[in-house]
């Protein structure tokens, strides 16, 4: 459940779910396990074969149908209390499926065409909506984020205090690896390091732990292996994970002084300092009104006119909130605007194949005078020991 989040919040949101079906002119909406159910009413629930499905139509009281042994946790789920969601049970040996239409009528019988229209979450397993299909043989399908992501993507100030706090324990997680030992580890141990450090730090758990060294750090999505992080090169460090619900994203780009206390080469320094200033470029650029395309142009400008365009070669960032990726996506030539409470990241990178790569990465929210950073370590290349 996503601590954090009041109940009165749960059931605004529920409302604009039923008016967003109202306005789109469907029969319902029929989410399963995953984020939609978990934004609309703090239920994590478990994704095994038994079938959880929220029922929301566009009128009366949402319905959630759910496994008799589960009814205990989803009682205490804060926006399924309270008389809000009306609760129905499956038993093991009965077909929950069968039950579905008539939890449907009214709301799917209409005359029109569209009112027999069904959207399901984006991430229902397929053998949910096959069985959904067999009970429901007249319906047509789509999927839910075409009316939910105008709602999730525009976060509320709850939602930002919980982005926020995330934000703040990756960096202290990010400082207290740098200021360790690193050299002789390998990047395998390390991201073990940081998920345990994640978890101390508040987290649910860890999402991912990217530890780049070397030649590795090149490739933006490292898996973390045997290699011995050594002297006198790069360590990537790109962490997130959830806490409390919401999503912790973050990167830096390390130099791990030589044996001599050496300062990185001058290339490295080049592609770093880009980095920075595309990095800082995009922060700028941050303001209700523009467009996304126009974030990604402000650094990925920066990075071409310095003779690195080529190297890099993905979008600037993406959302962020109960999911470490969802929409909006800040990508080149993206016409959509920015509105206070998108929250997202900025991650330039530039990458050397075969030598070493470079990416700074913060979570940013839209605020009314522009954009605020969640992420405060230091941007600026770093030269650390690695060294107990």
């Amino acid at each position: 459940m996503s601590a954090g989040i009041s109940p009165a919040r749960y059931r605004e949101r529920l409302q604009e779910a039923q008016a967003a079906v109202e306005q789109a002119g469907i029969a319902a909406m029929l989410l399963g396990v995953g984020p939609e159910l978990e934004w609309l009413v703090g239920y994590t629930a478990v994704g095994h074969e038994r079938l959880n499905l929220l029922i929301i139509g566009p009128g009366g009281v949402p319905t959630f149908l759910g496994p008799r042994l589960e009814l205990a946790a989803a009682q205490h789920a804060p926006g399924l209390g309270g008389g809000t969601v009306r609760l129905e049970t499956w038993e093991e040996q009965e077909d929950p499926y069968q039950r579905v239409p008539a939890l449907l009528v009214p709301a799917a019988v209409r005359p029109s065409e569209s009112r027999r229209r069904i959207l399901v979450s984006d991430g229902l397993r397929a053998a949910f909506v096959l069985g959904l299909q067999d009970v429901l043989p007249e319906a047509s399908w789509g999927v839910a984020s075409t009316a939910l992501a105008p709602l999730r993507r525009v976060k509320d100030a709850e939602e930002i205090a919980l982005l926020r706090a995330a934000a703040e324990a990756a960096d202290r997680v990010v400082e207290a690896v740098a200021r360790g030992p690193l050299i002789g580890r390998s990047e395998a141990e390390v991201a073990a390091e940081v998920r345990w450090r994640l978890v101390d730090e508040g987290h649910d758990g860890a999402e991912f732990a990217i530890v780049a060294s070397g030649p590795n750090s090149a490739s933006p999505h490292h898996e973390p292996g045997v290699r011995l992080i050594q002297a006198g090169e790069p360590l990537l460090l790109d962490i997130g994970g959830r806490r409390a619900g919401y999503c912790s994203d973050t990167t830096r780009t390390f130099w791990l002084a030589g044996h001599d206390g050496s300062a990185p080469d001058a290339r490295f320094v080049e592609i770093h300092l880009l980095t920075e200033r595309a990095q800082a470029a995009a922060r700028g650029a941050v303001r209700p009104g523009v467009t996304f395309g126009s974030i990604d142009a402000a650094a990925r400008d920066i990075i071409v006119a310095g003779g690195y365009g080529e190297q890099f070669f993905h979008r600037l960032g993406h959302g962020i909130g109960l999911e470490v990726h969802e929409e909006p996506y800040v990508i080149g030539g993206s016409n959509e605007p920015v509105v206070d409470g998108n929250t997202f990241s900025l991650e330039p990178g530039i990458y050397l194949e075969g030598r070493y790569g470079v990416r700074i990465e913060d979570a940013v929210a839209c605020v009314a005078d522009g954009g605020e950073a969640f992420n405060r370590t230091p941007r600026e290349l770093r030269v650390i020991s690695g060294r107990p």
